[in-house]
């Protein structure tokens, strides 16, 4: 397939460019799909789960919050990544990370 980029406009450019960013997107979510069909598959083969094999470890698992903003109890950071401002103004006003412990 081989398309004249240079009778094309600036839209037809832009909407080609996001079509072609989806299509990569999706081409990956596919193959990532396959990987994990594949990797369950050999570990199987040796009587196992991948998540035995893994450790046990869940990627993306949620962390428990460590530290709440005391004048806005929803707000909550895990003490992971970077401060919410919430912390970074709470430590410039003098207070330390042992008072916004939970």
């Amino acid at each position: 397939m081989s398309i004249d980029l240079s009778k094309m406009s600036k839209d037809e450019l832009v909407a080609l460019q996001k079509d072609v960013a989806a299509a990569i997107k999706d081409f990956d979510k596919r193959k990532k799909k396959e990987a994990l069909i594949a990797a369950q598959k050999a570990v199987q083969e040796f009587g196992f789960s991948l998540e035995e094999v893994l450790g046990g470890r869940n990627a993306g698992a949620k962390v428990a919050p460590r530290y709440r903003n005391p004048s806005n109890p929803d707000q909550t950071w895990t003490g992971r990544g970077r401060k919410p401002l919430w912390v970074v103004d709470a430590l410039n006003s003098g207070k330390s990370l042992d008072d916004l412990a939970i």
